[in-house]
C-alpha cells in the first residue's frame, strides 16, 4: 500500500467523516502496524477489522464503545487525554453528543469496511450490553428491578475493589483534593446525617441503601433506627452481613424492596443518595409524592442526584451510558427535580452543588480500578472492567466540563417543628 492507502489512513478518513472533523483527532494505529493522524495526538489502536464492522453498523459513540468493550479498540497512554477528544470535536462533542448517525456516515464506513475486508452482518453486541425486557412498561416495578440488577448485581468484591472499605457509591465531599477518598466519603455520609437533623430515637428510611454504609453510620453515630431498601439482592446480602457484624440487627433492617412498596411509615427522615437517577422523568412526580407521604410532618428528605446541564432535554437510549451502565436511567435537569418536590408539597430548605466533588471522586475510582486491573477482570470480566473504566473516566470529564452537575436538595414536609433560622446550621 502507498502511504495514502494504508489501513490506518483509511480508518482515519472514515472516522473523520463520522465525527464531522477535517482530520482524525487521534493518532491511529491499525492492526497491520500502520499509523495515521496528527503526531503527538492521543493514541488509539484499532486491533481488528471487526471494529470497523461495528462502526459501519453503529457509527458514532455506540459503535466506538462496543468496539472498546469488546477489546477491538485499545486506548493507550492517558485515558483521560484520549477521551477528552470527544468533548471537543464534531458530533460527539458537548454540543452534538446525541445526534443520530447520518446515512453518509454509514456509507463512508461501509466503503472503508469493503476495502479492508471487514464487510458482514452486524456483530453481536458484547455480552455486557443490557438487553431490554421484551415486556414491561418503562419504570414499572419489574422493569426497574431488572435494570438495577444489571448495574449493581455485578460483584460485591468488584465494587469493594473500586470503592474501598467505605463501600459508598456516590459523590464524596472533599475538604481538599488531598483528603483521600475514604475520608471524603465519610465526610459525605456525616453531612447527610447532619442535614437531616438526625437525633437518637428517630426512624430513617434510606432509599437505595446500597451496601448499608449510610445506615450503619446513622445508627452508630446518631442513634437512629434505619430501614434501608434496595432492588439489588447482592447489595442487600452484603449490607445485612455488615449490619450483623456491627451488632446492629435490632437497629437496622435491610429489604429488597421498591420505594413504591414501603408501607410502614411515618419516618422522621428520608435519605435518597444516588437513587433518583433510576426513577425517570415520568415517575418523578409519583416518587416525590410517595416520599412526602412516608414522612411525618416536619420530617426532612435529602435527595442527592446527578443533574443534566448540557442543554439536551431528553436522555438518549442509544448511548453507551444507557446501553451498558444505567439502562432505563434518566438524568434530569435540577429544575425538574425541585419542581416535582414542590408540587408534592415539600418546602425547599437548601440546595448544594457538588459538581467538582464528583469529578474528583470519579478520578479516584478510576485510579483504584487501574491499579488493580487484573483483580478486577478476575472478579467480573475484561469487558465489564472496560465498561466501568470508560464510564467513570468519561463521567469525570463531563463533570469537569459542566455537562453534568450533582446537587443535594434538602426539603421538609410542612408541619411539626419549623426549620432553624440560621441558614446551613449543619456546617
Amino acid at each position: 500500500m502507498t502511504e495514502r492507502t494504508t489501513v490506518a489512513t483509511r480508518l482515519a478518513c472514515a472516522l473523520s467523516t463520522v465525527l464531522g472533523t477535517t482530520e482524525s483527532p487521534w493518532r491511529l494505529r491499525a492492526w497491520d502496524g500502520s499509523e495515521a493522524g496528527p503526531p503527538g495526538a492521543p493514541p488509539l489502536t484499532i486491533r481488528t477489522p471487526q471494529a470497523v464492522r461495528r462502526l459501519a453498523w453503529a457509527p458514532g459513540e455506540l459503535g466506538l464503545a462496543r468496539a472498546y468493550v469488546a477489546g477491538e479498540i485499545e486506548i493507550e497512554g492517558d485515558l483521560f487525554a484520549t477521551l477528552e477528544v470527544l468533548d471537543s470535536v464534531g458530533r460527539l462533542s458537548s454540543t452534538g453528543a446525541f445526534q443520530r448517525p447520518r446515512a453518509a456516515d454509514r456509507l463512508a464506513l461501509l466503503r472503508t469496511a469493503v476495502t479492508l475486508g471487514a464487510v458482514g452482518p452486524p456483530p453481536a453486541p458484547p455480552p455486557e450490553e443490557f438487553v431490554r425486557p421484551r415486556r414491561g412498561r418503562r419504570h414499572s416495578r419489574r422493569r426497574d428491578a431488572v435494570a438495577v440488577a444489571h448495574h449493581y448485581d455485578v460483584s460485591n468484591d468488584f465494587y469493594e475493589l473500586v470503592l474501598g472499605p467505605t463501600m459508598v457509591y456516590s459523590c464524596a465531599v472533599w475538604a481538599d483534593e488531598g483528603a483521600g477518598l475514604d475520608a471524603a466519603q465519610e465526610a459525605k455520609i456525616d453531612l447527610v446525617c447532619r442535614k437531616l437533623g438526625l437525633r437518637p430515637g428517630m426512624r430513617l428510611l434510606d432509599v437505595g441503601c446500597g451496601w448499608g454504609s449510610l445506615a450503619l453510620h446513622a445508627a452508630q453515630r446518631y442513634g437512629v433506627d434505619v430501614v434501608g431498601i434496595t432492588l439489588s439482592a447482592r447489595q442487600a446480602d452484603l449490607a445485612r452481613r455488615r449490619v450483623a457484624a456491627a451488632g446492629l440487627d435490632g437497629r437496622i433492617t435491610v429489604r429488597v424492596q421498591d420505594y413504591r412498596e414501603v408501607a410502614d411509615g411515618p419516618f422522621d427522615a428520608i435519605s435518597s443518595i444516588g437513587m433518583a437517577e433510576h426513577v425517570g422523568r415520568v415517575a418523578l412526580p409519583g416518587y416525590a409524592t410517595a416520599l412526602h407521604d412516608l414522612l411525618r410532618p416536619g420530617g426532612r428528605l435529602l435527595n442527592h442526584a446527578i443533574s443534566w446541564t448540557a442543554g439536551a432535554t431528553r436522555w438518549d437510549d442509544d448511548t453507551f451510558i444507557a446501553r451498558y451502565v444505567f439502562p432505563d436511567g434518566e438524568v434530569l435537569p435540577l429544575a425538574l427535580t425541585v419542581a416535582a418536590l414542590d408540587a408534592a408539597g415539600f418546602e425547599l430548605l437548601d440546595v448544594e452543588a457538588l459538581r467538582r466533588h464528583y469529578a474528583v471522586t470519579l478520578r479516584a475510582w478510576v485510579e483504584r480500578l487501574e491499579k488493580q486491573w487484573d483483580a478486577a477482570v478476575d472478579l467480573t470480566s475484561e469487558g465489564r472492567a472496560r465498561v466501568w473504566r470508560l464510564y467513570m473516566a468519561a463521567s469525570a470529564l463531563s463533570f469537569e466540563a459542566g455537562k453534568l452537575g450533582i446537587e443535594q436538595v434538602l426539603v421538609q414536609r410542612p408541619g411539626g417543628d419549623p426549620p432553624p433560622l440560621r441558614l446551613r446550621h449543619w456546617i
